[in-house]
């Protein structure tokens, strides 16, 4: 039972959010959270009493992992989830003020969060997918972020970890945890592993003979551990079953991400079958991946804010149709643009490319040098006019993707009460 304190703070923080919506100003879920948080400083703690708690955490993909996670966990019970993004404290208890009878959280935590926020809700699952450069101008260097996971993981004796055992800067800090299971999720980007975080040497990486990163280790003992859970034949394995891993989300980084969703919804306690067959069910997360039409043109809509990000968003791109590329550089992308020099996009086939977004003009410099043909057209509903109809695929980055988003939703809303406005002569005489 909630002390008086906590109740009014919640529901302060549910009338402010249901406000921001009603203005349209957002989905309230950070100004709620924030409101309530304000009231009670403990309420994080308070709300997630008796629940069974699992955080997703890393640099990229804990939107798509937690929404895989809580597909999976739905089908034992309830979840409180915070489906929009919102990954700092005031989104997750937003969450779980908004489900207040619900016996599981799956909870997308920012990796510079996590500590803080494990430290209130001792959760039952920690699951973590990768640590890469982030926002250079507000992230710490990743080895710093590694070690501060790893200290904070270790105060949590009965949680479990769920790792990647590809990342070793994941290792490095999921070997403090009392628990862990370790899961082969690949990784498609190694340029901020070449050195141990442990010790700062060299490391060495076997490939497999289809020349992906296989094994990893240094001389001062960290190396790959052995892993609980892989995929072979397209399968999810462990040493006692094998499991279908078939999902409707594009690229073999959301696979990896299914693995790591399906290994931690059966630490829980979840059946792995349900799960498996949960995770087939999915097919967009927060408006990514989903093909929005317009006109005669459909778009399909990703996002990508890191070299990492891109890394793996290659494998999801088709080489026959254009691409629209939009970069912003907000405080929530990050103000610095370097980290587009970093992304391999010499390895683009699209046959049309439009730079676009705030700043399209640092987007199309770095495009030229990857000696790639592109037009720059600043705004992305102009750039939609200099590419064809027929299917286009959407990159952007954080604040780029929902300002695009939202900007074509208001454009349908738009096309649709014009159509429903009488035309002349329709008027009713009076």
């Amino acid at each position: 039972m909630l002390g008086w304190r906590t109740r009014v703070a919640v529901r302060a923080g549910l009338v402010t959010a249901g406000l921001s919506r009603a203005l349209g100003l957002g989905a309230g879920s950070m100004i709620g959270g924030r409101v309530t948080l304000a009231l009670d400083a403990h309420a994080l703690r308070r709300l997630a009493a008796g629940r069974r708690v699992v955080l997703v955490s890393g640099t990229n993909g804990k939107t798509t992992t937690s929404h895989l996670v809580a597909a999976a966990v739905r089908t034992a019970g309830r979840v409180a989830h915070n489906s929009g993004g919102s990954n700092m404290a005031d989104g997750a208890v937003a969450a779980l003020a908004t489900a207040p009878d619900a016996e599981y959280a799956v909870l997308e935590v920012d990796e510079l969060h996590l500590a803080a926020v494990a430290e209130a809700l001792d959760p039952a699952v920690v699951v973590l997918l990768n640590l890469t450069r982030d926002q250079l101008d507000r992230a710490s260097e990743v080895g710093a972020t590694a070690s501060t996971l790893g200290r904070a993981l270790a105060h949590h004796p009965h949680t479990v970890v769920v790792a990647n055992a590809d990342d070793p800067m994941v290792v490095s800090a999921a070997k403090r945890a009392a628990r862990s299971v370790w899961v082969a999720a690949g990784s498609s980007w190694l340029g901020d592993a070449s050195s141990c975080p442990r010790c700062g040497h060299t490391l060495t990486f076997t490939t497999t003979e289809h020349g992906e990163p296989g094994h990893w280790e240094c001389a001062c003992g960290l190396a790959r551990p052995t892993p609980d859970w892989w995929i072979e034949d397209g399968k999810a394995c462990t040493a006692e079953m094998v499991l279908p891993l078939e999902i409707r989300l594009p690229g073999e980084v959301n696979r990896s991400n299914a693995l790591m969703a399906l290994a931690a919804a059966c630490v829980l306690g979840v059946g792995p079958d349900q799960a498996a067959a949960a995770l087939r069910e999915v097919d967009v997360v927060a408006g990514r991946y989903a093909v929005v039409p317009r006109g005669a043109q459909q778009l399909r809509l990703l996002l990508a804010k890191n070299p990492a990000g891109w890394a793996g968003m290659l494998s999801m791109l088709d080489e026959s149709r254009p691409l629209l590329v939009i970069i912003n550089a907000r405080e929530a992308d990050g103000r610095d643009t370097s980290w587009l020099w970093d992304v391999p996009f010499e390895r683009l086939t699209a046959p049309q490319v439009v730079a676009s977004g705030e700043r399209a003009a640092d987007l199309g410099v770095r495009l030229s040098y990857a000696g790639l043909e592109h037009q720059t057209v600043a705004d992305p509903l102009a750039a939609l006019a200099a590419l064809p109809a027929g299917e286009i695929d959407v990159v952007a980055n954080y604040t780029a993707f929902h300002q695009f988003r939202r900007r074509l939703s208001r454009q349908s809303d738009h096309r649709r009460l014009d159509k429903e406005q009488p035309g002349p002569g329709t008027g009713v005489a009076g």
